[in-house]
């Protein structure tokens, strides 16, 4: 198995050094709970991951809701390219889920809309985690809701070897068992089909899918294929099969929890009964009956999580198996944005019990049904060894439980200028600074520096030289179209984060401003065109003849900002450098009124024949 390695494109710069070895140093003593307090923009998912390389134990990202955890499963992907980083979050676009409401009388149907690649995408991070130890999953407070047990799903496992003695149609009753259906036609995510000797499976965690060919009773060849085009991937000499879902039930589990299942509901029937219920006695039996049925015949029924503490068989009130269990006993967690993931995980339990509770006081569900439920705050705490808490602005209980606090205040970055624009700038002219900056962040080695967690820059700039202005590029830098970054080797500058702020919002403000005039010149336009439809005689005249003013004043505007614009070219174009950017000044004897004059249209125009 190989070790948890990251990309050598990225090395730590700034803070991060002492930041990774005082979290590493913490987990190898066995220190539980530390933090990571790190500014915004300082690279902090770049510290997580060497954290893990530096460990070398499977880790379980928490993120607090399902964009963030892809954004971070995507840059440690970047980071461990040779290792399996998985996403865990809830399967579901859309979830309604199942409540009545006393008060109308209202029961509300369970109605979702699943996500067959978010599911693969799950089945994925629980079949890595049962294969192999460089596995990194990022997840979801999904992580802590129920989930089918890991020791019935390992036992589920379908292994197959080239050269092996095994019975083709036992194959196809395992297959059928751990909820593989048959589709001779298409094939797709748990699904396998039959040509006479050949077995062709898709597992549920996979886009491609396996071949294997018997002879007789012994397996000729495995080969793993393109469902699509047929393409042969490769030739293997071993499978491993997985469940094709997480509440995978053998047949003798099944008739144990129907014998439980039946003895609970005549409990709770005789209670409805005692106390006059007969319609809540009535729905429990309807709907209880049904689900037996259906786990008899086919081994799994809608909704059949509800029964997950049965099957399991949990005592009442114990906590439900999760993501957390599939994980060896080693593994380490690291909490992103704290300060508002662990509230999130603290509060699922209890507005999950309060709708549970209605449910079974109803008749619509038995008590068993409660324990299908995320964790507690204290469950999840005893089940997680060591936890490493990231946030820019941790909370009191953070702070409170950890021994170690880590600072990560900033992250150094060298700014690389043209070796052209400090000549001029020897020269006494106007440099070119923001054109010459590499299109990555350069460390000092002349490698990138890893990239922050949100897309932002960083917070410190760090250059040599004096301050600049920033100028337009009077022609690109070196290497610019060579499909190679710039790398500085001569000059360097400090360059303030004002100056490119000024520089965005005068780009912003002419964009917007451009904007702004034209919409209030068809705003005008639409009234005008209004009034003449409503009002007649002298109102309408007076009318048109403000609207005619106000037109004209937003069409004035117009014409200067573009008479200035043009103006700015000219004087640009008559001078050997580049000069900076600047506010437009009037020069003596240059009038809005001479603009507007010389720009007027020298045939009639319906926008002056008011």
């Amino acid at each position: 198995m190989p070790p948890l390695k990251t990309s050598s494109s990225y090395v730590p710069t700034g803070d991060q050094p002492g930041a990774i070895a005082t979290l590493a140093d913490g987990l190898r003593a066995g220190e539980r709970f530390q933090t990571l307090l790190g500014a915004t923009g300082t690279g902090k998912t770049a510290t997580m991951a060497w954290i893990i390389e530096q460990v070398q134990k499977p880790a379980l990202v928490i993120a607090h809701n399902k964009t963030l955890a892809a954004q971070l499963c995507n840059e440690f992907r970047e980071f461990f390219p040779s290792n399996a980083v998985e996403y865990f979050v809830s399967y579901y676009d859309y979830y309604q889920p199942e409540a009545y409401v006393p008060q109308a009388d209202l029961y509300i149907e369970k109605d979702s809309s699943r996500n067959d690649d978010i599911d693969r995408l799950r089945h994925s991070a629980t079949s890595s985690l049962l294969s192999r130890r460089d596995a990194i999953v990022v997840a979801s407070v999904s992580c802590i809701y129920g989930l089918g047990s890991p020791e019935e799903y390992e036992s589920r496992l379908v292994f197959l070897t080239v050269g092996e003695e095994t019975d083709r149609d036992l194959v196809l009753r395992k297959l059928v068992d751990i909820q593989y259906s048959r589709n001779d036609t298409l094939l797709g995510r748990g699904r396998f089909r039959v040509k006479g000797d050949v077995i062709e499976i898709q597992p549920a965690h996979s886009e491609t899918a396996y071949r294997v060919s018997f002879f007789g009773d012994e397996v000729e060849s495995i080969s793993h294929f393109d469902p699509l085009t047929g393409e042969v991937l490769s030739k293997l000499e071993h499978i491993t099969v997985f469940p094709a879902t997480q509440y995978v039930t053998s047949k003798p589990t099944i008739e144990r929890a129907v014998v439980e299942i039946r003895h609970e509901l005549e409990e709770q029937v005789k209670q409805f009964e005692s106390k006059g219920m007969m319609l809540e006695a009535h729905r429990i039996r309807q709907r209880t009956e049904y689900d037996l049925e259906m786990m008899v015949e086919l081994g799994f029924c809608n909704g059949i999580e509800n029964y997950s503490r049965i099957l399991d068989g949990r005592p009442p009130g114990s906590a439900p198996h999760t993501l957390l269990d599939y994980f060896p006993s080693d593994f380490v967690v690291l909490v992103d944005e704290s300060h508002q993931t662990i509230p999130q995980i603290g509060g699922m339990y209890e507005g999950d019990r309060s709708r549970k509770q209605t449910l079974v006081d109803y008749g619509f569900r038995l008590p068993s049904a409660i324990d299908n439920r995320p964790l507690r705050f204290d469950e999840f705490l005893e089940k997680v060894p060591q936890m490493v808490l990231v946030s820019a602005t941790p909370g009191a209980w953070e702070l409170k439980q950890s021994t170690r606090v880590a600072e990560q205040l900033g992250r150094e970055m060298v700014v690389g200028i043209d070796p052209a624009a400090r000549e001029d700038q020897r020269a006494g002219g106007e440099g070119h600074a923001l054109g010459a900056l590499d299109h990555q962040q350069l460390g000092r080695a002349g490698r990138p520096v890893a990239g922050d967690d949100q897309g932002r820059g960083g917070d410190r700039l760090i250059a040599h030289g004096r301050q600049v202005s920033v100028a337009r590029p009077k022609k690109k830098p070196p290497g610019a179209n060579s499909g190679r970054p710039f790398a500085p080797t001569q000059g360097r500058r400090r360059l303030h984060a004002a100056d490119v702020l000024l520089l965005c919002i005068a780009r912003v403000e002419r964009v917007v401003g451009i904007l702004v005039l034209e919409l209030l010149l068809l705003v005008a336009e639409r009234v005008r065109l209004a009034v003449r439809g409503v009002v007649g005689g002298l109102a309408r005249q007076r009318v048109e003849v403000g609207l005619r003013l106000v037109h004209l004043d937003i069409v004035d505007l117009v014409l200067v900002a573009a008479a200035t614009r043009r103006k700015r070219q000219r004087g640009n174009a008559g001078h050997g450098k580049s000069k900076p950017f600047h506010a437009f000044v009037p020069q003596e004897g240059w009038s809005q009124a001479s603009a507007i004059t010389a720009m007027r249209p020298k045939t009639p125009d319906p926008l002056f024949s008011l």
